[in-house]
């Protein structure tokens, strides 16, 4: 059932309207009733097959004023690399001790970053990370030889965005209380990423359907570069 604040923020929508960015930002700022700080949320609709491989859009991106998310991150490593990590303010630093951990059922973590020479090690535990979008991957630069670098981008506001099996990529901008300013910095930010990203093989429309959320607010259509 939809809730009181949901109807009377839709009320302040007009459906049929791609707004640009400015005003879409505003607007979700508006529409954002919860009593708590709630997230805004990026969402785009792209004119690419997920299904094939030379079409995939994924990247990552250091957003400007950061998501507003206190992330949370393990770091697989050993000796050297896991006492830097440590000291640069890694929540959790360990080898098999933490896949034994995370074989037993644990996922207090929300990033994993690890050196090359553990992913022999980590790769045993790929089918639980994996569905949880959670196993390192060098092309979101979370299997590293340079694991502080990793942490400080993590810690600063680097997402990842991905394409699901909809075609769409989802991706947090920052939250409510950034103010629009803020929030326009990172929208701005992430969508030249994406754009960047668009593969060779990519034919037709690349930006079908953008569109702007919080997390408990309405969708709000946005029209940016239209024709992209």
């Amino acid at each position: 059932m939809t809730g009181k604040k949901y109807i009377d923020s839709a009320k302040l929508i007009d459906r049929s309207k791609a707004y640009d960015s400015s005003e879409a930002i505003s607007l979700a700022i508006e529409t954002a009733k919860a009593k708590f700080d709630e997230t805004v949320e990026l969402h785009v609709n792209l004119g690419v097959d997920p299904r094939h491989a030379d079409q995939q859009v994924r990247g990552v991106v250091v957003l400007p004023n950061g998501t507003g998310k206190t992330v949370k991150v393990l770091v697989i490593a050993k000796g050297e690399k896991a006492d830097a990590a440590l000291a640069a303010g890694a929540d959790f630093v360990g080898a098999e001790d933490m896949i034994t951990k995370i074989q037993g059922g644990w996922f207090g973590f929300d990033v994993c970053i690890t050196t090359p020479d553990m992913m022999g090690l980590v790769g045993r535990i790929g089918k639980v990370l994996g569905p949880k979008g959670l196993m390192p991957n060098p092309k979101s630069g979370t299997v590293t030889p340079d694991v502080v670098r990793a942490l400080n981008e993590v810690k600063a506001g680097k997402v990842e965005y991905r394409l699901d099996k909809q075609a769409i990529i989802h991706c947090p901008i920052g939250k409510k209380s950034f103010g629009a300013a803020k929030l326009a910095e990172n929208f701005d930010a992430l969508m030249s990423a994406i754009v960047k990203a668009k593969p060779s093989a990519a034919k037709g429309t690349y930006l079908k359907n953008v569109s702007l959320s919080s997390t408990m607010g309405p969708g709000i259509k946005v029209n940016y570069k239209a024709g992209v």
